[in-house]
């Protein structure tokens, strides 16, 4: 693989359920956004002076080729507050450069506020275009990306977005996310090796859920798996039934692996189990990467021996005190992905090509190094990625196998 610079609460019970159901989290990145009370989530850092969304840009860099940075740096707070943190580790990405005399400076990137809305997005990217951009980098979410995709394909410039929604993909628009896709693959193939066949899932009523029960469905197949069961729930009764229905089954060995990848509602699944009268160890629950970091998902007893996919932490760790340093407070999750996103722009054979970051040079088959390990970008914009694979546990999430695809 290339290296990029050479281095790079307790259960809830049925109220919780419903609760959480009616307040679903936002899909972004590589990570899950709560916004509200109880996410846990959330960091606090210093806010720079917004910008309105497409008004002048912030520049840093000093190479020939320029990049966009579209992120919400106004608007909605809780979007604002992760745009910042991006911002923050993007700089942290371009000090790295330059600071390596073995690096060429090949970009300079223009930080652009979307606002939280995808006539702001679409704004940025047009004012991206007009000033010349040659790749944009973002912005969050699937509507946003979406949207920026449409005006950048009209002008013939790639976008590497940072939504984990898989819709918003497509030629030339590239998403630098863990998805559901390859979040089930790691998984599937994993539970392959420890003799599991009875697989089932559970996925919420909304449009990500669909998305995680069709990567489920055709990873599955891929995998040599038929599903036992598929539900769909929307509220605490279908969740109840869902219990009620798969507990025969469960029983007598049928299902013996039961997907919950939704971190909002996954704890009070397991109280539903555990109050249907199911052991910890007769069925094995799996996650999603949105669990990683949540203290709920991390102290519900539940849950304990679930298992669930994850970017190496490494990343985060070796960014996390240079940030703290220059920024105040910790990083979010996602940071992780921009600085990726940075590094990647500058690098010499994309950045210096004729055309420049070309389709190509983008999905070459051996990938790329980043700071949530290896990756590697499909003809269809969709990513892959290694995967390492936790388990909950009593003193926390411990890693049972290393990176792998």
């Amino acid at each position: 693989m290339r290296n990029l610079g050479k281095v790079i609460a307790r259960g809830l019970g049925a109220v919780g359920l419903i609760a959480l159901a009616a307040c679903s989290p936002i899909q972004i990145g590589s990570r899950v956004l709560d916004f509200g009370g109880g996410g846990g989530n959330a960091q606090t850092m210093p806010m720079q002076p917004a910008m309105m969304p497409s008004g002048p840009a912030q520049s840093f860099g000093r190479g020939p080729v320029q990049v966009a940075l579209l992120l919400p740096l106004t608007g909605d707070p809780g979007l604002a507050q992760v745009g910042q943190s991006l911002a923050n580790a993007s700089r942290l990405a371009i000090s790295f450069v330059e600071a390596n005399p073995n690096i060429a400076e090949n970009i300079t990137i223009s930080l652009r506020d979307t606002g939280s809305t995808v006539a702001g997005a679409t704004a940025a990217a047009s004012a991206a275009l007009a000033d010349g951009a040659k790749l944009i980098l973002g912005p969050l979410t699937a509507e946003a990306v979406t949207a920026v995709g449409a005006v950048a394909r009209s002008g013939g410039v790639p976008v590497i977005g940072f939504s984990n929604n898989p819709t918003a993909a497509g030629p030339g628009v590239y998403l630098l996310s863990v998805l559901p896709d390859m979040e089930m693959k790691r998984s599937l193939n994993w539970l392959k090796t420890q003799g599991r066949r009875g697989i089932a899932g559970v996925f919420p009523a909304t449009a990500f859920g669909q998305a995680q029960q069709t990567a489920f469905r055709q990873q599955a197949a891929i995998a040599g798996f038929a599903p036992s069961a598929v539900y769909t729930f929307s509220n605490v009764e279908e969740a109840r039934q869902i219990v009620d229905q798969a507990l025969p089954q469960i029983q007598k060995g049928m299902i013996d692996t039961l997907f919950l990848p939704d971190r909002a509602t996954a704890p009070s699944f397991g109280v539903l189990l555990a109050q249907a009268g199911i052991a910890p160890d007769a069925v094995q629950i799996v996650g999603s990467a949105d669990w990683e970091g949540d203290p709920t998902i991390a102290t519900a007893s539940p849950l304990s021996g679930a298992i669930y996919p994850a970017v190496d932490p490494a990343g985060m760790a070796a960014i996390a005190a240079d940030y703290q340093r220059q920024f105040g407070g910790q990083p979010h999750a996602l940071a992780t992905i921009a600085y990726t996103a940075v590094i990647l722009a500058n690098v010499n054979t994309l950045s210096m090509a004729t055309p420049p970051y070309n389709p190509v040079l983008m999905t070459n088959a051996q990938g790329f190094n980043g700071r949530d390990g290896v990756f590697r970008f499909l003809g269809n914009g969709r990513a892959e990625y290694a995967l390492v694979i936790k388990r909950i546990m009593p003193g926390g999430a411990q890693m049972v196998e290393g990176a792998g695809l």
